[in-house]
């Protein structure tokens, strides 16, 4: 269950972080709404999960996937370009992540 609302904290901070730019510095209603929201739920759902994930295992889930999800998001929502280097850099976020949770003891809870 703990992965589960760890992926839905992962969603829901994607969402905040990708209204920001909508929001306009906070003076669009909708897209604020959604970054507050989107937080709100995010650090819950953040802090339920750290009841059974160590904090390093959580927090580097929740950053390396939301980075590379916003990347995502930002590409197809606001065109921003992704060149054969943030590719890269995306692909070994990827890999860090899988890495922790396969592989490192540390995961293990």
């Amino acid at each position: 269950m703990a992965y589960l609302y760890l992926f839905v904290a992962i969603i829901a901070e994607v969402i905040a972080t990708s209204s920001i730019k909508a929001s306009a510095g906070f003076s669009k209603l909708v897209p604020s709404l959604l970054v507050i929201i989107g937080y709100a739920i995010s650090f819950t759902l953040l802090s339920l999960v750290l009841k059974t994930v160590p904090i390093g295992i959580a927090y580097a889930s929740w950053c390396g996937l939301g980075i590379v999800f916003v990347a995502i998001v930002s590409y197809f929502l606001y065109g921003q370009k992704l060149d054969v280097v943030s590719i890269c850099g995306i692909t070994m976020i990827i890999a860090g992540v899988l890495i922790i949770n396969l592989f490192s003891k540390t995961a293990d809870y």
